[in-house]
């Protein structure tokens, strides 16, 4: 039987995670996936993985001592948010725009962690003198003025223009492309669109192997299929050690990756429904219906997820997965224990707030600090 810990809110905690189940609340098989189970999703970071539970989003990371060390960001959804995310079409676009703004959170994290790790001794012991003397003037500050979201805030806004200005330069430059290459080739709207959208596709799929070819990017994909691993076998009712988690497949229908590929091929069969004269009245539609094919895209992922047990639909997800070769990779097993802490890491935590041992005022000055996250 498994021992249930206190759950440590010291700040500035460091967990050293060996992948024996007595570091969880969580322990031992759950049930096959139903409408009662969670339904959880994740993100590779670099040397690490995300996990989204119900009340607190986790990363765990891998350090050059081998330590797993953790960053625990307590949900605070408005609720104008959580109404948003129940309506069709406007959820996906809230879901995207808020997991890019929390995920940026996490992602800076472990690329702090890992320039960390990668600086001498002496480097390292100066920058921890400035990092304490700063969080002492940041502290006294807060007590002066009170908490403030301003730092919070100004992650949370470069993620999102992350995320728009990627998705925009993604949107146009094929219009572009296209229209250099192909504008007196043939006449018809519909196959201009056709053709935009092989070359949004080619240069996808060109720009995903390219960065898959450094070490960094290529270990990032190691975690994100590990992140898959971890949930498939969760999924499954497994009990997640790092032998069954390995048996797990790589790819997983409720992926980016899949979004990504639905934008492309629905992306094509929404332009078509409106004509275009010429190429300013081509780039107005694609910015204007941009959120549309968000919207849609979404609806259609949960969709594929949903029936990727019945024998005919389950199809429909397979250019998806077929992406996903090239954005996950096999990861080694001490890169899934990094995944399997994570997500342990996440679920005790989600018991502890359905319990009441944490409370939103009480970890706020703890290791679970918003502003951090």
């Amino acid at each position: 039987m498994c021992r249930k810990p206190p759950i440590q809110l010291e700040k500035g905690t460091k967990i050293r995670y060996n992948g024996s189940c007595k570091h969880s609340l969580i322990c031992g098989k759950v049930n096959r996936l139903s409408q009662e189970t969670p339904s959880y999703g994740g993100q590779a970071v670099i040397e690490g993985v995300m996990f989204g539970g119900k009340h607190v989003n986790v990363t765990a990371v891998r350090r050059k001592s081998q330590e797993i060390t953790f960053l625990e960001v307590p949900r605070s959804d408005q609720r104008w948010v959580t109404k948003l995310r129940r309506i069709p079409l406007l959820r996906g676009i809230v879901s995207i725009i808020d997991s890019s703004a929390k995920g940026s959170k996490h992602l800076n994290y472990s690329a702090e962690a890992y320039a960390e790790d990668e600086v001498t001794p002496e480097e390292r012991a100066q920058r921890e003198l400035e990092k304490a003397n700063e969080a002492k003037k940041k502290e006294a500050k807060e007590k002066e003025e009170g908490f403030s979201i301003g730092m919070m805030l100004g992650v949370a806004v470069m993620g999102i223009l992350s995320f728009v200005m990627g998705k925009l330069i993604f949107t146009l430059v094929p219009v572009f492309v296209e229209n250099f290459l192909f504008k007196d080739a043939f006449d018809g709207y519909i196959l201009h669109n056709l053709v935009e959208g092989a070359i949004k596709l080619i240069l996808l799929l060109v720009y995903l192997w390219i960065i898959s070819q450094t070490p960094v990017v290529k270990r990032l994909f190691q975690y994100h299929g590990a992140e898959h691993k971890v949930i498939s076998a969760f999924e499954a009712g497994d009990e997640l050690t790092v032998e069954n988690v390995q048996k797990h497949s790589r790819l997983h229908y409720r992926c980016g990756s899949s979004f990504m590929m639905l934008t492309i091929v629905l992306g094509v069969v929404i332009y078509s429904f409106v004509p275009w004269d010429n190429l300013w009245d081509r780039i107005i539609q694609r910015l204007v219906l941009l959120p549309v094919v968000i919207g849609v895209s979404f609806e259609v992922l949960k969709g594929t997820n949903a029936l990727r047990d019945v024998p005919v639909l389950r199809y429909l997800g397979y250019p998806g997965l077929w992406l996903q070769l090239l954005t996950t990779k096999e990861p080694k097993d001490d890169q899934v224990e990094v995944s399997i802490a994570s997500f342990n890491r996440m679920r005790e935590l989600d018991a502890a707030y359905e319990q009441g041992l944490i409370k939103n005022e009480t970890v706020t000055g703890g290791i679970l600090d918003p502003v951090k996250g």
